[in-house]
């Protein structure tokens, strides 16, 4: 009876300290000229809901012990559902008049990878991007053969109009008017060759598991006004995403070539493996070496501890954090 009472009581004990096993996940909206006087009370009112809601998807999966992967394309899934954010059905329009999506996938725990660019038809690009990792033998698929695998794999497929919104065709038509390629919004600055707008609408997601392990996943609409089938960071491995178990999760939004130009997300990510930096001084080393070259933003990044930092060199970020003891966070200005 000691030995059957000794067993029970080990196997309560290993049952809490399984429920105790942390587990976070951090999202972001996109950065930029974000202050209470360019944000109305109402559109900020539903900007926290829509990452309320991808949060809370996020972290449901990961309380019923559910993997990191999972978590980053639900709550990413939320987000390129919205209209409100650069990303799926809130995506922005080319000079073509059509939206083409980016984005990526990464699985911390064996590095494995999965990329999509220039998608047209799939409703939500970041499950293409788990597809091409999952189901494929690539990285990175762009444009048609992009949607034609993602339609092979049963991926839901929508009408190039679903994706269509008033306010993203003002914005193109604005932008024709004036031969600019903003980012996401109003209020253009001039940066040498591009106008860079005020709000850069990525979305993204990172994610730590009960299982330890990380992930993370970006998506986009791209610029408004591009052509030439111009790809940004967000589907670029490296750049836009990194996610490894022995170092962090990244999640990037911003001017894309300057991240991709400095590798942003893999050198935040080597700062705190090789280095020993702290993951806050390792992100805001390498955001200010984009900002050297030209290039503003910000970053989501989550350890392996489930330590959620933010860093940004605009006025704002749409950001959120939810961990297993934590409080749900949203913040949105600086």
């Amino acid at each position: 009876m000691k030995t059957l009472a000794a067993a029970l009581a080990a196997t309560a004990a290993l049952s809490g300290a399984a429920q105790e096993k942390p587990f976070a996940i951090a999202i972001h909206g996109g950065s930029g000229t974000i202050t209470r006087t360019t944000l109305t009370p109402e559109r900020e009112a539903a900007f926290r809901a829509v990452l309320g809601e991808a949060l809370e998807a996020g972290r449901r999966v990961l309380a019923a012990g559910g993997a990191s992967l999972d978590a980053v394309v639900a709550a990413v899934r939320v987000m390129e559902d919205s209209p409100l954010f650069n990303a799926g059905r809130g995506a922005v329009f080319t000079n073509e008049g059509t939206n083409e999506m980016d984005a990526s996938i990464m699985d911390g725990r064996a590095r494995r990878a999965g990329a999509v660019a220039g998608v047209t038809t799939v409703k939500n690009p970041i499950e293409a991007a788990r597809a091409v990792m999952e189901k494929s033998r690539h990285v990175l698929l762009a444009g048609r053969g992009a949607d034609q695998f993602a339609k092979e794999q049963g991926l839901e497929i929508v009408e190039p109009a679903y994706c269509r919104t008033e306010e993203r065709w003002k914005q193109l038509e604005r932008a024709r008017e004036r031969d600019r390629m903003p980012m996401d919004h109003d209020a253009p600055k001039k940066s040498g060759a591009l106008e860079v707008d005020e709000k850069f609408g990525t979305v993204g997601a990172v994610a730590l598991d009960q299982a330890g392990n990380l992930a993370a996943a970006t998506s986009t609409g791209g610029l408004t006004n591009k052509r030439f089938g111009r790809v940004g960071d967000s589907p670029i491995v490296g750049a836009g995403t990194w996610a490894e178990n022995e170092s962090v999760a990244v999640s990037a939004t911003g001017t894309g070539e300057m991240f991709m130009r400095g590798v942003a997300a893999h050198d935040i990510a080597a700062l705190v493996k090789y280095k020993g930096l702290a993951p806050q001084k390792a992100a805001d080393e390498v955001l200010e070496k984009v900002r050297a070259i030209g290039g503003r933003g910000g970053v989501v990044v989550l350890d392996r501890s489930g330590e959620a930092v933010f860093s940004f060199t605009t006025e704002g970020m749409y950001r959120g954090f939810a961990g297993a003891t934590a409080r749900p966070e949203i913040h949105i200005f600086r």
